[in-house]
């Protein structure tokens, strides 16, 4: 296909601290939220113990092989990586005033060696993890002083890579709060209603704090939000079907119709007083939240359906979202639904609603990769995917949606978030490691890894649209 894709646009991959970096108490690091749940974001709160291990404590050893890693992304042709940093290597109890300079130091040698190459970051501020020490002395986002201890992070490593990153985002996939609270604020999973936009009150406020410090301190800095993109579906033509639809998809479009818009939709308003939600919005709440992000990213795996039959609701329990299957989707290995047409339509949703630049900072294809007796690793099933998602990018951008960049998720293997496996793979490079944390961390290049790097050099030239 003729490329739609822009000369500036933003080829790369991403990544998070706590599902690479390993490391998990080396120079200084403190105990995160992701630390207590070794077995992923669903698992159950484990104290940790003198002697115990998880699989994200060492996860990739990115920590220590970044030099390596990111070579094999330039070999790639990446302009951008989205990574994140560990809240816990600046400030290990989250309270402190003075960070920890080993920490600090770590990430200025990732951003020189990223510099290196020309790979511009993309860098998340928190991604699916906070210091401990807050959730324990003070009650994680539930309490206000989690907005002035985050707002101190935030400048602190404005400040210290002002020169190195112009890209950041403030709290990823921030809806996700909804669907997991310790992990999003730090709250017991069965914290009420009230509670948990309580918290997630105080984190887009401070998130927009976290903006105008940007605004302030980074010389021409961009900062965005990041949701999970989660785009529903009417099951049925129904009206009752569609304005269910509209309510559910307004779970997740809220975070962004604040953090863009700034201030609380009257939809929101409804909701809270229909269910009893009591969120306490001061004055000073409302004029911080009018300090809107510059543009807006997201991730995108999938679609669902909604119905307001019961009886086909119960089917919908055993997967992510909750979500009802598309009877005229396929899926993939782990349940998730595979609709590339549903990104093209996210896309032009979220540009018809912002008028805002879209970064896609997620997508990939999670699956089990077989290394062969020669050891290659033909994953043709992953070159599909995301071939068919970034022709329907294309026909976005063409559609008239401004699309900043695209980093597909895990260019590496990783320990995926939603159960801390490893043999759920997303990357274009390969990593000797399996779920009990066997394996000698070798890296090997993957058929994909090849695809990608003729992706980039064509600027999407080499995509096959197979309409």
């Amino acid at each position: 296909m003729s490329s739609k894709f822009p000369d500036h646009f933003l080829w790369g991959g991403a990544v998070a601290a706590n599902q690479v970096e390993g490391a998990y108490q080396t120079d200084g690091k403190g105990l995160s939220t992701s630390d207590l749940q070794p077995q992923g974001i669903f698992g159950a709160i484990t104290p940790r113990v003198d002697g115990d291990s998880g699989i994200k404590d060492v996860a990739i050893d990115f920590y220590h092989r970044y030099p390596q890693d990111i070579a094999l992304f330039a070999e790639m042709g990446f302009k951008c990586l989205r990574t994140s940093i560990a809240w816990t290597r600046i400030f290990p109890q989250g309270d402190e005033e003075t960070p920890n300079e080993a920490g600090l130091a770590f990430y200025d040698r990732l951003f020189d060696e990223m510099a290196r190459y020309g790979i511009q970051p993309l860098v998340t501020l928190s991604h699916y993890e906070m210091p401990y020490g807050l959730v324990k002395q003070y009650g994680g986002w539930g309490n206000r002083k989690t907005i002035g201890f985050f707002e101190h992070y935030a400048r602190t490593v404005f400040e210290r890579y002002k020169h190195k990153v112009q890209h950041w985002l403030t709290f990823n996939e921030i809806n996700m709060s909804l669907h997991a609270p310790f992990t999003g604020v730090g709250l017991a999973e069965d914290s009420s209603k009230s509670e948990i936009y309580q918290a997630i009150h105080h984190q887009l406020v401070a998130s927009a704090r976290a903006v105008k410090a940007c605004h302030e301190i980074v010389p021409g800095g961009k900062i965005g939000n990041m949701l999970l993109g989660g785009i529903l579906y009417p099951l049925s033509c129904k009206p009752e079907d569609v304005l269910e639809t509209q309510r559910q998809n307004r779970d997740w479009l809220f975070f962004g119709d604040v953090q863009a818009r700034g201030g609380y939709p009257a939809y929101m308003r409804r909701y809270f007083r229909e269910n009893g939600i009591q969120v306490e919005i001061t004055a000073e709440d409302q004029q911080a939240l009018r300090e809107t992000i510059d543009f807006i990213s997201f991730s995108y795996y999938m679609s669902g359906c909604v119905t307001t039959d019961e009886a086909q609701n119960n089917t919908a329990r055993t997967n992510i979202l909750n979500m009802v299957p598309n009877p005229h989707l396929a899926s993939s290995e782990w349940g998730w639904q595979i609709d590339p047409v549903g990104l093209r339509y996210l896309l032009n949703v979220l540009y018809d609603r912002y008028q805002k630049p879209l970064f896609i900072v997620e997508n990939g294809l999670g699956a089990k990769d077989r290394v062969e007796a020669d050891g290659s690793i033909n994953d043709d099933y992953r070159i599909n995917y995301l071939n068919d998602h970034l022709v329907q990018v294309a026909e976005a951008i063409d559609d008239g949606v401004e699309v900043m960049g695209y980093t597909s998720w895990g260019p590496i293997d990783l320990v995926s978030a939603s159960k801390a496996e490893m043999s759920k793979r997303y990357g274009f490079i390969y990593v000797d490691r399996d779920d009990a944390g066997n394996g000698s961390l070798e890296r090997r290049r993957k058929k994909s890894f090849y695809w990608y790097r003729d992706v980039i050099q064509s600027n999407g030239n080499s995509l096959k649209d197979k309409a």
